[in-house]
C-alpha cells in the first residue's frame, strides 16, 4: 500500500516508520490515523518484520493532534475523533512485535500519546513531552489518562495534565517516562541497534513474553501468574526453544527460525 503521510522502509528484520507531515509538525489528522492504522496491519502479518522503530520527520515526533480538524467539531464527532486515536494506539500497543518510539523532537498531545503506546521510548535530548490539552479547553483523548499514570505514577500524571506543563528530555527520564535520553545524532542509531538486538532474539518468546506483560498489567496477580504460566508453556512446543537450549548446551550463539 502507498502511503501519502508516511514512510517505511524495512532492513534486517526492523521496520522504520517515519510519520512525514512535517509542514504541520507532524500533526495527527485523519489521514495519518487511517494510514498508521493500515500500516500496522501490514506489519502485523509481515513475517520478516521483527521489530518497528516509530519516528517523525523534521523538529518534531508528533506536536499533537490536528487543532484545524478538531477545531470545528461537535461532541460527537469529538467522541469519534477521539475513538479512532484510541483505536489506532491500541492496535499498535498490542501488535505481536516490539514497538520502538525513536523520539526526535516534540512529543506533545497526541504525539506524548502516540510514544506511550509503544514498548520502549529511546528521546533525543531535544525532545519535549506533554499533554497539553486542558489549555485547549479538552481533555486528552488518545488514551493520554490512561497510559501517563500507568508510566509515571498517578500524582505526576495529574500534575502534568491539570498544569499543561512541557517537560524536556531529561525530566521525562527522570520521571520514567523514556527509558534512554541520547544525542540527536546518535537517536535513530540507538533505536536500530535496539530492534537488531531484539530481533536477533525467539521471535515467538520475545512475542509471548509482550503478550504476558500487556495482558498481566490488566488483572490481578494470580491470573497474570496463570498468563504466563500458559504462554511460558507454549514456547516449549517450538523448535526455537529445542535450538535455543541446545545453543547454550553446545556454548553457541542460536539460529532462531520464528517456529
Amino acid at each position: 500500500m502507498e502511503y501519502s503521510k508516511l514512510s517505511v522502509k524495512k532492513e534486517n528484520g526492523t521496520a522504520i516508520v517515519k510519520i512525514n507531515n512535517p509542514q504541520s509538525l507532524n500533526a495527527l489528522d485523519s489521514t495519518i490515523l487511517g494510514e498508521l492504522d493500515a500500516l500496522f496491519t501490514e506489519l502485523e502479518n509481515d513475517c520478516s518484520v521483527s521489530a518497528v522503530i516509530l519516528t517523525g520527520e523534521g523538529k518534531a515526533f508528533v506536536a499533537g493532534a490536528d487543532i484545524t480538524e478538531m477545531s470545528g467539531m461537535n461532541a460527537s464527532q469529538g467522541k469519534a475523533f477521539g475513538e479512532k486515536g484510541a483505536r489506532v494506539f491500541r492496535k499498535i500497543e498490542l501488535l505481536s512485535k516490539p514497538v520502538i518510539a525513536a523520539v526526535n523532537g516534540y512529543a506533545l498531545g497526541g504525539g506524548c500519546e502516540l510514544a506511550m503506546c509503544c514498548d520502549i521510548r529511546i528521546a533525543s535530548e531535544k525532545a519535549k513531552f506533554g499533554q497539553p490539552e486542558v489549555g485547549l479547553g479538552i481533555t486528552p483523548g488518545f488514551s493520554g489518562t490512561q497510559r501517563l499514570p500507568r508510566l509515571v505514577g498517578i500524582g505526576k500524571a495529574k500534575e502534568l495534565i491539570y498544569t499543561a506543563d512541557v517537560i524536556d528530555a531529561g525530566e521525562a527520564y527522570r520521571i520514567g517516562l523514556v527509558n534512554k535520553v541520547v544525542e540527536p545524532q546518535e537517536l535513530m542509531n540507538t533505536a536500530i541497534a535496539l530492534a537488531e538486538k531484539i530481533a536477533k532474539k525467539a521471535p515467538i518468546a520475545v512475542k509471548n513474553s509482550k503478550e504476558a506483560i500487556n495482558r498481566g498489567m490488566q488483572c490481578g496477580m494470580d491470573e497474570a501468574i496463570n498468563i504466563e504460566a500458559s504462554l511460558f508453556g507454549l514456547c516449549f512446543a517450538t523448535e526455537d526453544q529445542k535450538e535455543g537450549m541446545k545453543a547454550f548446551m553446545e556454548k553457541r550463539e542460536a539460529k532462531f527460525n520464528n517456529r
